[in-house]
């Protein structure tokens, strides 16, 4: 699924390329072709989530407590 934006009417190419570079970030494309530039073992996937997983549950405790 490309990903397109059309240039308005009296916008510099520096606007257009920010627009673009902002709808990347939000659907996440260049977090997966960077994640996906180099081959991950299946036991170091599962560390990196697991390693994840445990991050974001302490964070959600701490802001339990509050």
């Amino acid at each position: 699924m490309p990903v397109e934006i059309k240039i308005r009417k009296g916008e510099t190419m520096d606007k257009a390329i920010r627009r673009l570079k902002k709808k990347l970030e939000r659907e996440s494309i260049i977090r997966d072709v960077r994640a996906k530039r180099y081959f991950e073992k299946p036991c170091e996937e599962r560390r990196r989530k697991k390693k994840v997983q445990a991050f974001s549950n302490m964070l959600r405790q701490r802001y339990e407590n509050m």
